[in-house]
């Protein structure tokens, strides 16, 4: 397996760690539709929460949270409603970005709740 793809498996691994540490319940990770993924699905409280986990080898070119662009935005919401519309969820969602970023033998996690609000068609 390419490195990319090993660095990118163990920060989902980091994000998952980190939402259930605070208090989120993991509902499914790398949820398709179609051709488009979400990395993690998970809940807490009244919400549907879609993570978008975004792992880096350092800062230095661009944020992590950087690379969410408008495409990714459309694919992550028609993945969004798929799941909602399959699973008959009622309640609120939200979508959040993750970025992990290795730190020595650490990882720095940062959690951007509400990245983004689903484009208007």
């Amino acid at each position: 397996m390419a490195e990319h793809n090993e660095l990118g498996q163990l920060g989902e691994i980091e994000a998952q760690n980190y939402l259930r540490n605070n208090g989120y319940i993991i509902r499914d990770v790398n949820w398709t539709a179609g051709s488009y993924e979400i990395d993690i699905v998970a809940q807490k409280d009244e919400w549907l929460v879609i993570v978008e986990v975004k792992t880096r080898k350092s800062r230095t070119f661009e944020q992590p949270e950087q690379a969410v662009n408008m495409r990714k935005i459309r694919h992550l919401v028609y993945a969004a409603e798929a799941y909602i519309r399959k699973f008959n969820w009622e309640g609120e969602t939200r979508f959040d970005v993750i970025t992990v970023v290795p730190v020595g033998q650490k990882f720095e996690v940062e959690h951007i709740e509400d990245a983004f609000l689903p484009p208007m068609n």
